[in-house]
């Protein structure tokens, strides 16, 4: 669809100099901001990790029940040592939520899930790692421990948690059967302005955050000024301009973010953002709330020159007056929620086909 020069894209425009491709805004929206995060070889490393994890956990139900339990004792210990309230809906115990490509926001309820129950998922994958049925249990559990129990998977986990909380409110509403697209035009704003406010003020909270986790769970936090190795043996590489700090914020936290940036930039451009608000005008529901002359003449100026002459563009505000007076009150157009619905009535009303 997106090719320009062979593909359907290269058809509309043909027919239709004017036609504008526009990104299917709700379609895995999140899913491609995954996809962006993968870019970051690490990122992409730790949701393979992720996966790996969640299934050795969930991937039996006694080990799901193990699972359960673990987190049922942590929380009563929680509770008699006062580091959490008690109310009604709180503290329920659930288990790891796997990440489908298939379902909304289920990468982000996979992190938030497993930093939810960490204490509880840890314990569970020692246990296989000591007493599973067989080697390959055994060996698989112990590899995901050293892994989950690492700084840089704790570091990316809320790193993700972070930009994909950001960007939740968005896909959310993008998804929605009714779309109000003027709302998420200005969610998708305040999103780019919030992932950027992240990228250049989000490091050291991150950081002190991800810190206090791992002292909480007693695992290994580096020292942030020594040199960064990559690689075992013979094959380290050591580069004595590169700290540990560098290799976290720079070519982790900012890389990631950057791609996540770019990626809602290309599918929300300028022009595609004025296109939907500016579209918008001429969006019936809610009684034509949305309905603005001057969103129209706006939209015929700087998009439509070609389907408008230049004695139509000038006789356009006072024919959307009487339209604004006529079509908006008319009984026949009243309760329609889509454009689509509205080019069906103008249609079959015959009589205001002339407006436009």
């Amino acid at each position: 669809m997106r090719g320009e020069w062979n593909g359907l894209q290269a058809l509309f425009l043909k027919e239709c100099p004017y036609a504008y491709y526009v990104h299917c805004m709700a379609h895995r929206l999140q899913l491609a901001l995954v996809t962006a995060s993968r870019e970051v070889k690490d990122v992409h490393q730790f949701f393979d990790h992720l996966v790996n994890i969640i299934n050795i956990v969930v991937g039996s139900s006694k080990h799901n029940d193990e699972l359960q339990h673990a987190q049922a004792e942590q929380v009563e210990n929680m509770i008699a040592s006062n580091e959490i309230e008690t109310g009604r809906g709180a503290n329920q115990i659930g288990t790891l939520q796997r990440a489908g490509d298939t379902r909304w926001r289920s990468h982000f309820q996979s992190v938030c899930s497993l930093i939810n129950m960490f204490d509880a998922t840890c314990k569970v994958i020692n246990t296989i790692s000591e007493e599973g049925a067989n080697y390959k249990q055994r060996g698989d559990a112990e590899g995901a421990y050293q892994v989950l129990t690492s700084f840089e998977f704790i570091l990316i986990l809320h790193l993700m948690k972070e930009i994909m909380g950001i960007t939740n409110v968005l896909c959310q509403a993008l998804q929605q059967r009714s779309q109000d697209l003027l709302n998420a035009m200005h969610l998708v704003s305040t999103t780019k302005s919030l992932i950027e406010k992240f990228r250049d003020d989000g490091w050291e909270p991150l950081l002190a955050s991800v810190i206090a986790f791992c002292e909480q769970h007693e695992i290994d936090v580096p020292d942030m000024n020594a040199r960064y190795t990559k690689g075992r043996g013979r094959y380290r590489r050591q580069d004595e301009h590169l700290t540990m700090e560098h290799h976290f914020r720079i070519c982790i936290f900012t890389v990631a973010i950057d791609f996540q940036l770019q990626e809602l930039k290309s599918r929300f451009c300028e022009l595609t953002t004025e296109l939907v608000i500016l579209s918008s005008g001429l969006n019936p529901k809610d009684a034509f709330r949305l309905f603005k002359i001057v969103h129209i003449c706006n939209l015929v100026k700087k998009y439509y020159l070609q389907d408008f002459t230049e004695h139509e563009q000038e006789l356009l505000e006072s024919q959307l007056q009487h339209y604004e007076l006529d079509v908006i009150k008319h009984p026949d157009f009243q309760n329609m929620s889509t454009i689509s619905e509205l080019c069906r009535g103008l249609k079959i009303s015959g009589s205001l086909i002339s407006i436009f």
